[in-house]
């Protein structure tokens, strides 16, 4: 599938100059394009990454290449002369690798070149095109995957300077818009809830009430804002409980003391497979008196649920349920919808600098050649002119050296200028073919 703006036919682009400039291509696929069966057959090891991009560097059509591959994405970064020949190669090889049809393969492929290409690299950096809009992970996702091409000696120029420009692009939208600031997940939005409530979490008191998963990974997030909080740990089995109290360094207690614990206890969180409630008014409404009204905050994660609604009447006494907890995250989803559009224009301001740094690149070969037939030039009449100056000293020469090099610099300087940037409405080509015949450059 070839998403809008994402066709491989672009041309190659070409230059008057002794090399073409490659251009810049995405082969991929992700969680928008593919099923997660068809992603998990496609996934690379980083050892996999490695040996693919060894076999896949040294064919002639693959200047640079990094793979980047995650749970919900599979993409080929590439540069090359010939963006058609490149993907078909690449399809190929995957197809082959991973004994894969190349037909279904095709069906699920996108295709990014030129500056489409950049502004996705841009998005997937910033998290923009992830299933969960603002999960930090990716950037160090992508982070790896360039250093794994680097290790590889797989980068150059092209890619080398896409991708520090993509790390900024990511680090600047983080700082610059809240995408990444409200929970987006049942476990961290309890976290976030807790913090309204108590404000510092520093020594608040855990009690966990069962054993689920995401009780735990709401212990986990809880643990990286507490640091003196005692945790303590009620299960059916006992045995489960004092695991788990052993893994969070807290301590396992009975079903049966539950309640006295609830004296002592700032947060509750339940996650049992109870059929009815585990924690109700009449057993938490003396409680609350005995703790003179301090806040209690509990987390109910169960279905059915473990804490009776009716004690959000007790004054002080705080429930949320997983539905409330997930209307919490669809507000944040919503606000991270807000604050993408702002990460949108970012990206579309760093793309458009890294096209004008891009097509400048197609003088540096005639610059070059400029630079080297003013160098020969200045050598041979300097030559010429030392025969008669056999009295100069070595330094003398030296310094006559320096200078041409500096004149040269100074003579190059307004042309290399108005050649890297002739202006929006010229033809940079025709400058190019110009320079090269007045100084008859076809013939170095």
């Amino acid at each position: 599938m070839n998403l809008p703006g994402g066709s491989p036919s672009a041309e190659t682009r070409k230059f008057p100059g002794k090399e073409q400039l490659p251009e810049i291509v995405i082969a991929g696929i992700s969680h928008t394009s593919a099923p997660v069966e068809l992603r998990e057959c496609l996934a690379f090891s980083t050892e996999e990454s490695r040996s693919t991009i060894q076999e896949l560097k040294d064919h002639p059509e693959i200047r640079e290449i990094i793979i980047l591959s995650t749970c919900n994405r599979v993409e080929m970064l590439l540069t090359a002369h010939d963006p058609q020949s490149a993907i078909q190669r690449v399809e190929a090889h995957i197809a082959r690798s991973r004994d894969v049809n190349v037909a279904r393969l095709r069906q699920s492929m996108y295709t990014y070149t030129g500056a489409e290409a950049v502004r996705h690299l841009f998005r997937v950096a910033s998290s923009l095109d992830s299933m969960v809009v603002g999960e930090p992970q990716i950037l160090g996702q992508v982070k790896a995957a360039y250093k794994t091409a680097v290790e590889s000696r797989a980068t150059g120029v092209i890619l080398n300077r896409l991708l520090h420009k993509a790390f900024s692009v990511a680090k600047r939208i983080r700082s610059e818009t809240g995408i990444g600031d409200r929970a987006v997940s049942i476990s961290y939005a309890a976290v976030e809830l807790a913090r309204k409530i108590f404000g510092r979490l520093e020594d608040k008191t855990v009690l966990l009430v069962g054993a689920g998963e995401m009780a735990e990974l709401a212990v986990e997030h809880l643990n990286r804002s507490r640091s003196t909080g005692a945790l303590y740990v009620a299960n059916r089995t006992f045995s489960v409980g004092v695991e788990l109290a052993r893994r969070f360094s807290g301590k396992a207690i009975d079903f049966e003391e539950i309640s006295e614990t609830l004296e002592s206890a700032d947060i509750i969180i339940s996650s049992t497979g109870a059929s009815d409630y585990v924690l109700t008014r009449d057993q938490v409404r003396p409680v609350m008196r005995k703790r003179k009204n301090r806040p209690l905050f509990f987390i109910d994660i169960a279905v059915p649920r473990d804490v009776d609604p009716a004690i959000n009447r007790l004054n002080n006494a705080y429930v949320y349920d997983i539905d409330e907890l997930q209307g919490v995250i669809e507000e944040n989803m919503e606000s991270r919808k807000n604050e993408s559009a702002r990460a949108e224009r970012i990206i579309d301001e760093a793309a458009l600098r890294f096209q004008q740094w891009y097509d400048s690149l197609d003088v540096v070969p005639t610059i070059k050649d400029l630079q080297s037939k003013l160098s020969t030039i200045f050598a041979a009449e300097l030559n010429k002119t030392l025969h008669f100056l056999d009295h100069l000293s070595q330094d003398d020469i030296d310094a006559l050296e320096r200078m041409n090099e500096a004149v040269i610099k100074k003579i190059l300087h307004d042309p290399m200028q108005f050649l890297k940037n002739p202006g929006s409405h010229r033809d940079k080509s025709l400058y190019i073919d110009l320079i090269r015949n007045v100084f008859n450059l076809e013939d170095e």
